[in-house]
């Protein structure tokens, strides 16, 4: 019972695997299918109407609906969106409304009586293209030899703007192994130069969907040279650390980066830790900075080390890539189901994706557990099946496969009609192809049942089955190797249970289109004429078209250049005319092509030795002439006094590969004979080639052909191999052998297999026109021994080797047993188990899986943890290391055992303790009540505790050494300051007073020279102020206090200590070190002399003051 009911599944999926290739036609009945739609991601130009793309076909034409965020859309009461006629395209009018008003996830649905099919969800939103926010950017000032990065930060866009950096004259700025772009746009430097320094240092963001460019703020560098900077190893700029992790999906492109600084300038290598490189995939981009790889797949899953290394050292990153993937489909989405009434079928919906998607279906739209029950329709996962259907059964499936990257949404209806067959192919349409070419000629058909199609030629007196013919499933008659006997009126004849259909067309076989006499090399001196000659034969009912090309580009519009029917003439040749000389022949069907060179060389009075390629051999001829070997012979032509080193003999075979020329062997160039070895069932014809020093000769004429007899094959397909793509099927896959290899006609395959433990008899089929044969019904993951034998008409081939492979395989169906957790210490527990029988595991052991888990901490009132993590230890292990355990916790664990199909039952869960470990730091410090000799520290507990805790130790230490104290607001020091400027002013009125008493001297002659006092110099031997005159000695001395009002009085010389000293503006920073300038005469001496009066005077002034004339 369970064998017959697995033929008819098998029977089903052979009949919808052929109905799925039908198209109805337009003016039967049929349920609605989407034809058109928008993306799932749709992004729209804010300045244009959205237009939201819904076009479907069906019998009776489909109407239309929306919803938008999952609630029916009303169109027809929004006045700015319409909706088109025939459609459901959906139009919204934007200059009455703003574009967000219309974001939002969009769907359509388009329904007649016969079902109702259903869009993706449109995600709409407007693309974005903000500005760069407002900021001032302070110069940058670095030493020449450091590590520099300028960051760019873009303004979020959608989609994501593209990053480059220009100067103020919009030119790129230029990158280098030391200087270039990271993914995200910023710019980075290994090591920067002087040459580096400039002001207009501007990163532009260009938005792609809106075509607009902004800019940031231009970024000024300056280097500064002040102190060589050592040369040092290299270290990661990005990423940090020594390892990191990254995630991409399966068919996107991987991106990962190292940029290192240094100095020599760090160079970064890449490889992968765990395999090779996917080399057609892989590109180094920004000078190896940046590993990119394409169409990533499961197999890029890994580890991948960047090596930054320079003279002095080398530094290593490890990035951990793991694959994830969305839904994907591993045949294609399900397809059009057309059945008869009582008929059965299948839609299949099959999808792969990590993590493993979900699937559900609906029916109209509606969740198929909703909708009404068919008692033909059965549901089994991915598939459903359908059994003796009714008329009015009709509807659309929908099949929903989702995980969390993403999800297929695919529409596929069940149409059940009585239709009788009918030929879409158009009548007496007229295929035309080239002799010894394929003929293909179609019988595109419909009807339910599905017809049959029959093939016939003339007079219809026996259907055309057999070599030279194939009849394809979709009813394509071929021809393998079209002859001129195969053109007439072919018939094909559609029928089934309810009626007949034929119809005819017309095969024309032609005549190839042949260059028969080529242009030849010339060499011609400077301002003579030249011809190239190519004569053409080609079938005469094809109008054939001339074209002349030079160096495989135009010819030059220069009327010296004249172009004839069969023939090139170039009059007054120059220098310019030499090159490459090609003319083709096209027909609407074929074309063929020679080419010549052209030398022009100087006039010359003398001739000279001329040195050319030799001229073609001549004259071959066949003799000696057996089943597989020939002798062939020929004349030399002109060696043009360059003696011929070899010949170069070719072969064409007009039955397999007609137009193709390969080479056969080669002989010295003394010899012209040749022993040929030929191979069976080839339409042979040789050409010779002869070469000396300035190359090969054109090719000779073409021999005669020569015909091998057609014998058995000489060898076997290569490539047998066996695997499983079910739990009981053996899929046999060959590389097939080739027309030249086939030996004769009616090429198949006998393939055999047996199981081989069981040593049984074996179990042979015949396949022809494939490369693959599927054995159903095997016992899960057994051992079979294979042969594939080539066979044609002639007879079979040698005795095959014997190959090996496997069944498919299905789920282990035990766990390990004896599991056992051992503690190691307070974070790391290493756990044991027995292996699993390898009957047991029912496929190739590919390892073991250990999920674990933390419970809770052993703490009271601590909540669980159910976050599961999983340890794979692939080979044949039994043991393993769980680290990162948290200290003080009960965990839960078990152990699977997983082959190649997935993994098996889960073993007993058990749990172990792990015993105390270190606590973690107090989770808050706080210090409060500081008194001179007591304070207060108030702390929390440790968030990781991991154990019971039982004390805290108080380490301390004295913090003066490393105190900083801003001195110049503690009391004794200001007051310290104030007695030293006393004491000092008081010195410096003695000194005046003494000075003063030395004498007076006649001054008009210096307030002549000298009418500026400003300018009133100090003598060089003692460094005293020159004196005025007698009256002024009463007057208060610069920079002095007057006791009165306590305000500094200023003459007309506007002379003071604060024009010589650092007075006036002199104050302390808050670290205690002294800010001041030398102030000239200035706008700010008035400011000084407000301070001057209310403050006292700096002692360190007053000392620096007091230097000056001492």
């Amino acid at each position: 019972m369970e064998r017959r009911r697995m033929e008819a599944a098998l029977l089903v999926l052979f009949l919808g695997h052929l109905v799925t290739a039908l198209e109805v036609p337009l003016d039967l009945p049929q349920p609605p299918t989407i034809t058109h739609q928008s993306p799932k991601d749709y992004i729209i130009d804010p300045r244009e109407n959205i237009i939201i793309h819904c076009e479907a076909k069906g019998k009776p034409h489909p109407s239309f609906s929306w919803t938008r965020n999952g609630t029916h859309f009303d169109v027809d009461n929004d006045p700015n969106v319409s909706m088109k006629a025939h459609s459901g395209t959906l139009v919204v009018d934007i200059s009455r409304e703003k574009v967000e008003n219309y974001e939002g996830v969009y769907q359509c649905t388009a329904r007649n009586k016969h079902g109702t099919a259903v869009s993706n969800n449109i995600v709409v939103r407007q693309s974005r293209s903000p500005l760069w926010s407002k900021e001032k950017i302070k110069p940058i000032v670095v030493q020449e030899g450091v590590s520099l990065v300028l960051p760019c930060r873009p303004p979020a866009g959608l989609p994501p703007p593209i990053i480059f950096w220009m100067d103020n004259n919009f030119q790129r700025l230029p990158q280098s192994r030391r200087v270039s772009q990271s993914l995200n746009g910023d710019l980075y430097f290994s090591n920067v130069r002087r040459e580096d320094s400039r002001s207009d240092y501007i990163c532009y963001a260009r938005f792609p969907h809106t075509q607009t460019i902004q800019q940031k703020q231009p970024i000024n560098v300056r280097v500064l040279n002040q102190a060589p900077v050592d040369e040092r190893r290299p270290t990661f700029l990005i990423p940090s650390g020594s390892s990191s992790s990254k995630m991409v999906l399966r068919g996107h492109v991987l991106e990962m980066e190292c940029i290192a600084e240094g100095l020599p300038t760090p160079e970064i290598s890449w490889t992968k830790v765990s395999g090779d490189l996917p080399a057609r995939r892989t590109s180094f981009l920004h000078y190896n900075k940046t590993l990119r790889i394409v169409n990533v797949s499961e197999s890029d899953a890994g580890d991948y080390r960047c090596t930054a290394k320079n003279q002095l050292g080398a530094v290593h990153h490890t990035i951990h890539v793991s694959v994830k993937a969305a839904p994907y489909w591993i045949s294609g989405p399900p397809r059009n189901l057309v059945l008869a009434p009582r008929e059965n079928g299948v839609l299949t919906c099959r999808a792969s994706g990590t993590p493993k998607p979900s699937i559900t279906w609906s029916m109209n739209g509606i969740p198929i557990e909703n909708s009404p029950k068919d008692v033909s329709r059965k549901v089994e996962d991915d598939t459903i099946i359908f059994t003796e259907v009714q008329t009015g059964s009709s509807a659309v499936y929908q099949c929903n496969i989702s995980n969390d990257y993403g999800y297929l949404l695919s529409n596929a209806f069940v149409n059940v009609l009585s239709e009788p067959p009918r030929v879409l192919t158009p009548a007496n349409k007229v295929y035309q192809v080239i002799k010894n070419h394929q003929a293909l000629i179609d019988c595109a058909s419909f009807g339910s049942p599905i017809p049959k199609i029959t093939w016939f030629k003339g007079s219809r007196s026996i259907s055309l089955d057999g070599d030279p013919y194939i009849t394809h499933d979709n009813g394509t008659l071929e021809i393998h190797v079209a002859q001129a006997q195969n053109s007439g009126k072919y018939t094909c004849v559609a029928r089934n249970s309810l009626g007949i259909y034929e119809n005819h067309v017309h095969l024309e076989v032609k005549e190839p289109t042949r260059i028969l006499k080529q242009p030849e090399y010339k060499v011609v001196q400077r301002g003579r004429s030249v011809v190239f000659e190519c004569k053409v034969k080609h079938d005469p009912s094809l109008i054939p078209t001339m074209t002349w090309l030079k160096d495989d580009g135009e010819l030059p519009d220069d009327e010296r250049l004249i172009v004839d029917s069969d023939s090139l003439t170039i009059t007054e040749v120059t220098e310019n005319d030499a090159g490459v000389y090609t003319c083709i022949m096209n027909t609407t069907l074929d074309h063929d092509s020679a080419s010549a060179e052209l030398t022009v060389v100087e006039a010359t009075p003398t001739p000279a030795v001329v040195y050319e390629r030799p001229d073609p051999p001549t004259d071959l001829e066949l003799t000696d002439q057996k089943k597989r070997s020939v002798q062939l012979t020929w004349t030399p032509g002109d060696e043009h006094n360059s003696l011929i080193q070899k010949f170069l003999i070719q072969y064409e075979d007009s039955l397999h590969h007609r137009g193709h020329w390969h080479n056969l062997t080669e002989v010295p160039g003394t010899r012209t004979t040749a022993h040929l070895k030929l191979s069976p069932y080839v339409h042979y014809t040789f050409r010779v080639l002869a070469l000396n020093a300035m190359g090969f000769s054109r090719p000779s004429f073409p021999s005669r052909m020569y015909k091998t007899d057609p014998a058995a094959p000489d060898e076997n397909p290569t490539g047998v191999e066996g695997f499983g793509t079910e739990h009981n099927n053996l899929v046999i896959s060959w590389k097939p052998l080739s027309g030249f290899q086939a030996n004769g006609p009616g090429l198949h395959y006998k393939v055999m297999w047996r199981q081989k433990a069981l040593d049984s008899e074996w179990t042979t089929v015949t396949v022809a026109n494939n490369s693959k044969f599927v054995v159903l019904g095997t016992p899960t993951f057994v051992p079979y021994e294979l042969k594939v034998q080539a066979v044609n008409n002639h007879g079979d081939g040698p005795e095959p080797k014997i190959a090996e492979g496997y069944s498919g395989e299905d789920l282990p169906i035990a766990a390990p047993e004896n599991v056992q957790a051992i503690i190691v210490n307070s974070t790391l527990a290493e756990v044991h188990w027995d292996p699993v029988p390898l009957h047991l595991i029912r496929g190739h052991l590919k390892g073991y899986k250990v999920y674990y888990w933390r419970k809770h901490s052993l703490h009271k009132h601590n909540p669980d943890h159910m976050e599961k993590d999983i340890l794979t230890f692939s080979g044949n292990h039994t043991r393993g290391m769980l680290p990162g355990l948290h200290p003080f916790s009960l965990y839960s664990f078990n152990v699977r055992v997983y082959n190649g199909k997935g993994e098996g039952p889960p073993s007993p869960t058990q749990q172990f303790k792990m015993p105390e470990g270190v606590p973690g730091p107090p989770s808050s410090l706080l210090v409060s009540n500081p008194n001179l000799d007591s304070l207060t520290l108030e702390w929390g507990p440790p968030h990781d505790r991991n154990g019971h805790i039982t004390g805290y130790t108080l380490k301390y230490q004295p913090a003066v050494a490393s105190r900083q104290v801003d001195i110049a607001t503690q009391g004794w020091f200001i007051g310290l300051m104030c007695a030293i400027a006393l004491l000092i002013l008081i010195l410096l009125i003695i000194c005046f007073i003494q000075r003063n008493k030395g004498g007076k001297y006649p001054v008009k002659e210096k307030e002549d020279a000298h009418t500026d006092p400003e300018f009133q110099p100090m003598k060089d031997d003692d460094c005293t102020f020159v004196e005025y005159s007698d009256n002024e000695d009463h007057k208060p001395l610069k920079g002095s206090r007057t006791p009165s009002n306590g305000t500094v009085k200023r003459d007309d010389s506007d002379d003071s200590l604060v024009d010589y000293g650092e007075g006036g503006d002199g104050q302390f920073n808050e670290d205690g070190s002294f800010i001041g300038q030398y102030s000239g005469k200035s706008a700010s001496r008035d400011t000084a002399e407000g301070h001057e009066s209310s403050e006292a005077p700096s002692p360190i002034n007053a000392m620096n003051s007091l230097n000056s004339f001492v």
